[in-house]
């Protein structure tokens, strides 16, 4: 018996703002800057990469290239991104 198996995508699963930020805050708790920067990238392209950048102001290459695994975005760009998610930074302590 052969099991049939589909290629996993988390863009499938993160296309409304609840799951974006349920996800978004599973990696701000993993505490992995990398990993942070991918979901960030993540929920930029399930939001569609062309639109997400005219929301930030960001061009699609920027984008892409520091939210994405190993990335390393500047606050600047982590803020365009945070804010067109309508999210706002805020410390709390740990």
């Amino acid at each position: 018996m052969t099991i049939e198996t589909t290629r996993f995508d988390i863009q499938d699963h993160i296309k409304v703002r609840e799951d974006q930020i349920a996800y978004l805050e599973a990696a701000l708790e993993d505490g992995d800057p990398s990993l942070i920067a991918a979901a960030l990238g993540d929920i930029a392209r399930a939001r569609g990469a062309a639109r997400f950048a005219r929301e930030t102001g960001l061009s699609r290459e920027t984008i892409y290239k520091a939210l994405k695994p190993g990335g390393n975005p500047t606050l600047d760009t982590i803020g365009k991104v945070v804010k067109a998610l309508g999210l706002r930074l805020t410390l709390t302590p740990a």
